[in-house]
């Protein structure tokens, strides 16, 4: 199937169709991975404007979006909770549990689920997840398991890859611009 950034086999087109929730790291996919210091010790990260409006656009579809993440911040918080992402799990020593936790709290299964991911740390999510998605400047091993690998790098668009391709599975995302 074509989409706006690659072809994809019909059979992942197809399980992109049956997805309820996008839930994705953080450093390193939606923002480019560098964390900045302040000499007052303040945090400064880069998240892309067109990530949040496709995460944003989710919602036209019935699909929510969320968080976990390792580390903890406040603008983590602050930029996910402006998007209106439904889960911002910070500080998670065991993201699997956490990730089982939020299925069980919407009552969906893995198959319902994409997972984006760029570290080793990634991988057992990649693997529970319906589909497991890697940014293209992902750690080698984290690409080696993925079900499919974004055009862009993290934090420059790979997320709105794929909330795109989940908007064009569910016919919200404007077909003459994939013909072009």
């Amino acid at each position: 199937m074509k989409t706006l950034y690659q072809d994809i086999d019909d059979d992942l087109y197809r399980r992109f169709g049956a997805v309820r929730l996008v839930l994705s790291d953080v450093d390193g996919v939606l923002s480019d991975g560098r964390i900045y210091l302040t000499a007052a010790g303040d945090e400064i990260k880069s998240f892309s404007a067109r990530d949040g409006a496709g995460i944003v656009s989710l919602r036209s579809c019935g699909v929510e979006f969320g968080v976990i993440t390792g580390r903890s911040s406040a603008l983590v918080e602050k930029r996910m909770y402006s998007l209106g992402a439904r889960f911002i799990r910070q500080g998670i020593r065991d993201k699997c549990e956490e990730f089982a936790a939020i299925l069980q709290e919407m009552d969906l299964t893995a198959d319902e689920c994409v997972y984006i991911g760029d570290d080793v740390i990634d991988i057992p999510l990649l693997r529970m997840a319906g589909i497991g998605i890697a940014v293209r400047d992902a750690h080698p091993l984290v690409l080696k398991e993925a079900d499919l690998v974004t055009v862009n790098v993290g934090g420059a668009g790979a997320v709105r890859e794929i909330t795109d391709i989940i908007l064009q599975c569910h016919g919200r995302l404007d077909q003459r611009e994939i013909s072009q």
